[in-house]
């Protein structure tokens, strides 16, 4: 049976302390294997921004046990979470979070950058480069590879944002409202595209999404509640 891309087993956080303490997450599991797609519906609030957070390593649960791959991620240092999310995590943001300063093609290549100067890969940057031209072709924005972010549409920033989280091809992607900044014709149009190209690269992808139309696309929705999913 192969490994679970991602295994979380009671995670639970809290933020404050003593009597005043909100408990965010009360004992979530979940466990994706590779290539599987599931999508969080839940009302602002129940915690699924914190339990994207958590999966993705930007922050620590008070308890519980996190797996990627295998590996144990709640025993890391920082820089051992700061390796495993740039090697086995993809992050794809409500607003696309490019870097204004940079064009669209080092956005994109941005991910491999770091792993080189971190000494995590020894690529050579051309060959980060040929990668990043790929999935920018595969998403129909070659043509925008030297411009930069203010020069392009919102639609063309998402884009961009997708194949930087697959750069690095990881083994988990998780996407947070991924097209909720766009209209519902060039969203379908975007969520289109990333599900097609996360099918490819055979990772597994935790969406949070209010959309039921894009839910109804994944392998399993799950609806988070009091800080638990069901």
């Amino acid at each position: 049976m192969a490994e679970p891309a991602i295994e979380a087993r009671g995670l639970r956080k809290s933020y404050g302390t003593g009597p005043t303490a909100v408990e965010v997450l009360r004992g979530v599991d979940l466990s994706l294997n590779p290539g599987e797609f599931a999508a969080i519906l839940g009302p602002s609030g129940s915690g699924k921004s914190t339990l994207l957070n958590a999966l993705g390593l930007m922050d620590r649960p008070d308890a519980g046990a996190l797996k990627l791959g295998g590996e144990d991620a709640v025993a890391l240092d920082e820089d051992g979470r700061a390796r495993v999310r740039n090697a086995r995590l993809g992050f794809v943001f409500q607003f696309d979070s490019l870097l204004p300063e940079f064009t669209i093609l080092e956005n994109v290549m941005m991910p491999a950058r770091i792993a080189r100067a971190r000494g995590l890969s020894t690529e050579a940057p051309a060959q980060d480069q040929v990668r990043a031209e790929t999935l920018l072709d595969s998403l129909g924005i070659t043509k925008l590879a030297a411009r930069f972010p203010s020069q392009t549409s919102g639609g063309e920033r998402q884009r961009a944002a997708i194949a930087r989280a697959l750069i690095q091809s990881p083994s988990v992607i998780l996407a947070d409202e991924p097209t909720g900044n766009l209209d519902r014709e060039n969203g379908a149009k975007v969520f289109a595209d990333f599900k097609r190209l996360a099918r490819e690269k055979n990772a597994a992808v935790v969406l949070v999404t209010h959309d039921e139309s894009q839910a109804k696309t994944a392998d399993r929705i799950l609806r988070m509640s009091d800080g638990l999913l069901r």
